[in-house]
This record gives C-alpha cells, structure tokens and sequence, in this order.
C-alpha cells in the first residue's frame, strides 16, 4: 500500500544556483517597501526571501505625480526608482534587514554596464546579503532596461556582476521583448544562478475628457492579475529552452496562482501587487502550499516544477 505524505512531511526548501531558500514564496522589490513597513501585518521570518526596494548608485528622486493608477484589472506605476542611494541603503536599510530570518535579495539597477558592476561589487563585501538581483527591466527609467532587450548586453552585465560579486546573481527580465527565450538563454550564458521573469508590461492611462495621460511619465508599468497570463507563458518558455531556475512574478495572489507557476516552469515566485491589497498572502499561500503538494502525491516542492503535460 503506497503510504501518503502528511503537510509535515512536505519539503518546501527550493535551490536557486548557489542560493538556497526554505521556501519558494517571496515579496517582489518595489512592492514591500524595506519591511520594516510590513512587520505589523507579516510574520517575516516565514517567507522564502524578501527582495526589498530597487537601489541605485546615486539618490533618485523618481518621476513626477501621478505615480500609480489602479486599473480594472492591476496596477500602473511609474515610480521610476526613486530611493535614496545605495549607501544609504546599507546605512540605514541592511542592518534591519541582516535581522530578519530569512533570504535577503539586493535589487539594483544602474544607469550604465559600470554602475551595475560597481554596485553589485560594493554588495559583494556584504554578509547580510543573500543575493542579488539585477534589474534590467523597469520600464520607467532610461538606460538600464536596455540591458534587458539586447542579449549581447544582458549577458556580458551578468557575466561581469557574477565576476565582481561573490553572492548568487537573479537576472529580472522584461517581457516587452520580440523572444523571452532569447533574453533567457543570455542570462543563463552570463551565469546567473535564476532568472526572474517578468517585470511589468508597459501601458497606459488617459483622461479623455482633458486628454491628458494620467500617468506623469505618460507610460507606465501594468503588474497584478491582468499580465500573469504573460507571466505564465514567459516562465514557460523561458523553463523550456535553459535549465538555469526561474522566479515566477506577475499577477500571483493565489495558491492556485502559485501552484501554476510551479508546473509552468517556476523553482519560485515573489508576490508583487497582491501586497498592496492584500498584505498577508503570502502567509497564506505558505499555509496552504503543503496540502496542495500533498494533494498531487509529492513530498518537495521541486518535485512539481515544469511537470506541464502538453
């Protein structure tokens, strides 16, 4: 008689290249502020990792208002990287985040190939740091999204933030690219331990009567339920074509949302716009991931990855 698993007896720990998580579900930069915003509604030491706001080399004060539209279906934001540095970053950010249990993941973005490099180099000396991600795909700033359309760039950036940085390197790619796949194979050829597919998809807003963009960078990014279907079909042919692990993002609110971008291709997801709304999903997806791999007969998560029947 073949015995079945219990929930205790589910391995949720997943391997990202040389980083290890104890379990796949994150929080996507940019949507959990530091968390320290997030401490009173969120037990943070369950989650898989936490991915905090884009840092850039140089303060940033952002685009102008309005920042965010809410539309029927998601999210636009124009934010454009505003933070305060990287050194600031690490003064003032790190060391509460060094105190949390669980995988920290630095995202970066530069406005050069050198700028990324030096970042990721000045990071490297950072024991506090789990990972870092390289965002090369934000579609509200100039430069940097650029090494996320050409895979010659993408992958002579990977190849040289791995060399200058001694922690585990995620590629966060666009999907306002002709072939993801293309974009997926020069990541991986540049070394990065996973790829993170996708950032947001570019959209807009308008006001009609005025005839005006509501957005004040016009273009924005659209994220929440309205791209996980491109999400989907980008992690799936982005798993289909390298063996390099995959970060599913986009639209996941869900367990079942969750559980689709396992068996698409997913090693992992983080959670983006869903914490605008609904803070505590990823708790909740955490509590009901073991009975939903118990449900298909499996004892690790890992075990459920790109097992799509087509």
């Amino acid at each position: 008689m073949t015995s079945t698993p219990t929930d205790t007896a589910v391995d949720l720990s997943v391997q990202l290249g040389r980083l290890t998580l104890k379990n796949p579900v994150l929080v996507a930069s940019g949507t959990f502020g530091y968390a320290r915003e997030m401490e009173s509604l969120v037990d943070l030491s369950r989650l898989g990792g936490i991915v905090p706001k884009t840092i850039t080399k140089e303060l940033r004060k952002g685009n102008a208002p309005w920042r965010t539209i809410e539309t029927p279906a998601g999210m636009l934001n124009s934010i454009g990287l505003d933070n305060d540095g990287i050194d600031a970053f690490l003064a003032h950010h790190l060391p509460y985040l060094a105190k949390q249990q669980t995988a920290i993941v630095v995202s970066i973005a530069g406005r050069t190939h050198d700028e990324f490099v030096e970042m990721a180099a000045q990071l490297s000396s950072e024991p506090a740091v789990d990972a870092v991600e390289l965002n090369i795909s934000c579609p509200n700033v100039s430069g940097g999204i650029d090494f996320g359309t050409d895979p010659h760039m993408c992958r002579e950036l990977v190849a040289a933030c791995r060399d200058a940085c001694r922690h585990p390197i995620l590629a966060k790619l666009t999907p306002n690219v002709t072939s993801i796949a293309d974009m997926a194979r020069a990541a991986s050829d540049g070394g990065a331990d996973a790829i993170s597919l996708i950032n947001t998809c570019q959209g807009m807003a308008i006001d009609w009567r005025s005839r005006r963009p509501l957005l004040g960078n016009v273009i924005g990014g659209l994220s929440g339920p309205a791209i996980k279907p491109i999400a989907l079909r980008a992690v799936y042919q982005a798993s289909s074509v390298v063996d390099t692990p995959i970060v599913g993002i986009g639209g996941i609110a869900t367990l079942d949302d969750v559980m689709e971008f396992l068996v698409a291709g997913a090693s992992a997801v983080q959670l983006g716009t869903v914490n605008f709304y609904n803070p505590t999903a990823s708790t909740a997806i955490l509590d009901a991931l073991p009975a939903a791999l118990v449900e298909l007969g499996l004892e690790r998560v890992r075990d459920v990855v790109a097992t799509l029947k087509t």
